[in-house]
């Protein structure tokens, strides 16, 4: 979507500015903000908003000082960018490309696929999860500082555009392809796999909970692949799961476990049950489930997978996560404009104790792989969860 704002001018930007750090100051969810001095972040944000700034600059200064609080997780968006956040909550986000989801593999100068949407150039092309690709139009798909320049891939509806992609354990092949127009929801892909001794396991692929169809597709996956024989075991690949909101986290859990799972609690001590109703979609609610996580596992993708794993509902397969389980409450300005800020953190009921933000969430069996150097069908941490199931 976009969205045409003449932004806020100095006064509502010097209103903006002090509701903001007012906020933070009574409502952030750690009293001593991380270490950092918010009497003096808010002098120096006040002389530079005074100052007079573009409405552009503002919204990037905003999001800066927010950064001073370390937390990985409260940030401020621009009006074009809630407008964005809506939609792919949605299931709507729009944008004319090739139609993946990319992440950036800095040490060998790459990009991966974590999935490709349906209908696209992408998957008309076979690009599939696990390919990579190299270059754009003969430019490098990251920058000198390793981020992901994914402007490469965008452009106008029927242009064409060459990529070099390179397949694990095969050799780099140029494709051109045509943009077309995405959009819709982030897809769950999904497929039946087998163990060693031939038992039939789902295998789903959640790369984010931002997105409010996500649970509605993790329940039609499991009817699909049920429906073609009896699935005797799921897997939840989770280790590139983003997070997003506790409603679709809620709803993905929902098919697994059920009850009271933990509760949020914020810098006065207040108490938010984290809850959820039970369902059983093709026996979900009591087949055997392994999880795999890692460092790319953030937010509510954590939250989902040590809820699963503190119930002994499912088996943790992986790296540690980084630990990120801050809840975020929104707070909305005038201008359209909105903070995401962390409020709350996580406590499991069963383990209430252990420390996620601290700790991560750590694996039952530790195995490592890089995703952009294995195939679905090589992944030595996928081979280690269908050799669980056919444990005694």
């Amino acid at each position: 979507p976009t969205l045409t704002v003449q932004g806020p001018d100095s006064a509502q930007q010097i209103a903006i500015f002090e509701q903001l750090w007012q906020i933070v100051r009574d409502e952030y969810l750690y009293p001593d903000y991380n270490g950092a001095d918010w009497e003096a972040i808010g002098a120096e944000y006040r002389r530079r908003v005074q100052a007079g700034m573009t409405p552009e600059a503002f919204y990037q200064a905003m999001d800066e000082m927010l950064a001073q609080l370390k937390d990985d997780h409260s940030v401020f968006l621009s009006p074009q960018e809630v407008a964005e956040e809506e939609a792919e909550y949605a299931g709507q986000t729009s944008y004319v490309g090739i139609g993946v989801l990319l992440s950036a593999v800095p040490e060998r100068q790459r990009a991966t696929i974590i999935l490709t949407f349906p209908n696209s150039p992408a998957e008309a092309a076979g690009l599939q999860s696990h390919d990579n690709i190299l270059s754009v139009d003969g430019q490098p798909i990251l920058d000198e500082f390793g981020f992901l320049r994914s402007e490469l891939l965008l452009g106008e509806p029927d242009t064409p555009v060459e990529i070099v992609v390179q397949r694990p354990g095969e050799s780099p092949r140029s494709l051109t392809l045509v943009r077309r127009p995405i959009s819709g929801a982030v897809p769950v892909p999904y497929t039946v796999l087998f163990t060693p001794k031939g038992k039939r396991i789902g295998y789903l692929l959640i790369a984010t909970l931002a997105d409010s169809t996500i649970d509605d597709q993790v329940g039609e996956a499991l009817r699909q692949m049920n429906s073609q024989g009896e699935l005797q075991g799921v897997i939840l690949d989770n280790r590139y799961n983003s997070g997003g909101a506790d409603t679709v986290a809620r709803g993905v859990l929902s098919y697994f476990t059920y009850g009271r799972l933990g509760y949020f609690i914020n810098r006065h001590q207040e108490q938010n049950w984290f809850a959820v109703r039970r369902k059983n979609v093709a026996g979900s609610a009591k087949m055997p489930l392994v999880v795999l996580i890692g460092q790319n596992t953030v937010s509510f993708g954590e939250i989902l997978a040590g809820v699963l794993q503190s119930r002994k509902r499912a088996f943790l397969i992986g790296t540690p996560t980084e630990g990120n389980v801050e809840l975020l409450r929104s707070y909305d300005f005038e201008d359209g404009s909105r903070a995401w800020i962390a409020h709350e953190k996580f406590i499991p009921i069963n383990q209430p104790e252990q420390d996620w933000e601290r700790m991560g969430i750590q694996p039952d069996l530790f195995i490592a792989s890089n995703w952009d150097e294995v195939t679905l069908s090589t992944d030595p941490v996928i081979l280690a969860a269908l050799e669980y199931f056919d444990r005694p």
